[in-house]
């Protein structure tokens, strides 16, 4: 009997403690009484903005990785600056680049008024991602739920940590390694490129410096993008279907046709990125499969749960 009781308070114990540290792992159905109603909401609000405006699916996706790659999946580049601190709206990878923020604004909303101060920001941003990438085509994985929202956060670790499109492949998988992805991961999360734009800025030296891009692609794209002028000029990331989430970027890389630096950089002569592009290229399935868990491990990068952080009545701005 005296055992049962030392193990009983063991167990009691043990489990005080992984409370008390806020690593609780997260769970598909956290909300499943607090809030019933959530990934109907979620999903009728991505269907109504991507009705609205395509594009906004890449942007929304983008949103939740720039988020997750800066201090965990916290919605901390949700917040607007506050007298205390610079936010990561204005870093140099978000900077009049970072986009769905009023979707995100609109679906809390939405959320809040059916189940007050229960979801987070940062499960609402995780759920937009997912549900935008399979209203464009996309695969779907299980998100995991239970994060809790930052009170701060910061423009130089967001200018740190989100990785720019002239890396070269070292850099990239640094960067993702730091996040506790893998090169695997690296090359398949990276096929979220086969959605949206970006601006000339961030191709620019691409175009005219570098010898691995097809020559008269870089000749199209000169035209739209000179040397100097034109910064804000938007070019599809997949030339061929940039509103539709399919394998044709890895296509685009075995054709030398990638439209940013750091894409090509997957297929330039690494054995290990470039058989990865190839296998991506031929097989659909596997490109999908390796992105869905991929974005599992993305969403799952250092969350706050339990009583660490909070959940935001507003997203732009901590309670």
């Amino acid at each position: 009997m005296a055992s049962y009781y030392f193990l009983l308070f063991f167990l009691v114990a043990a489990f005080a403690i992984s409370g008390a540290d806020g690593k609780e792992k997260l769970s598909t159905d956290f909300y499943c009484s607090s809030c019933p109603e959530l990934l109907s909401i979620v999903n009728n609000g991505i269907i109504a903005a991507i009705k609205k405006e395509t594009r906004i699916g890449a942007s929304l996706l983008r949103l939740h990785f720039h988020d997750c790659f800066v201090n965990g999946c916290d919605a901390s580049i949700l917040l607007d600056d506050t007298s205390s601190f610079i936010g990561e709206k204005t870093a140099a990878a978000n900077n009049n680049s970072a986009r769905g923020f009023n979707v995100i604004d609109d679906i809390k909303a939405k959320v809040e008024k059916a189940c007050p101060r229960a979801v987070s920001c940062a499960d609402i941003l995780a759920l937009a991602a997912r549900d935008s990438v399979v209203h464009l085509g996309g695969p779907s994985w299980k998100v995991g739920l239970g994060r809790r929202d930052s009170i701060t956060a910061s423009r130089s670790d967001a200018n740190n940590s989100i990785p720019a499109p002239f890396l070269n492949l070292s850099a990239l998988k640094t960067n993702f390694a730091n996040q506790g992805l893998s090169v695997k991961d690296l090359v398949a999360l990276s096929g979220s490129h086969t959605i949206g734009l970006a601006r000339c800025v961030q191709f620019r030296a691409h175009i005219y410096n570098d010898s691995n891009i097809n020559a008269l692609y870089a000749k199209s794209l000169q035209n739209k993008c000179p040397r100097s002028g034109n910064d804000n000029v938007h070019e599809p990331l997949d030339h061929q279907t940039p509103t539709h989430f399919d394998n044709l970027y890895f296509k685009n890389l075995l054709a030398k046709k990638a439209l940013l630096h750091s894409d090509q950089e997957l297929f330039n002569g690494s054995s290990t990125t470039d058989n990865l592009v190839k296998k991506y290229a031929t097989n659909n399935d596997a490109f999908f499969k390796a992105f869905a868990k991929g974005m599992v491990k993305l969403s799952s990068i250092k969350p706050l749960t339990g009583s660490k952080g909070q959940i935001r009545l507003n997203c732009r701005k901590a309670n």
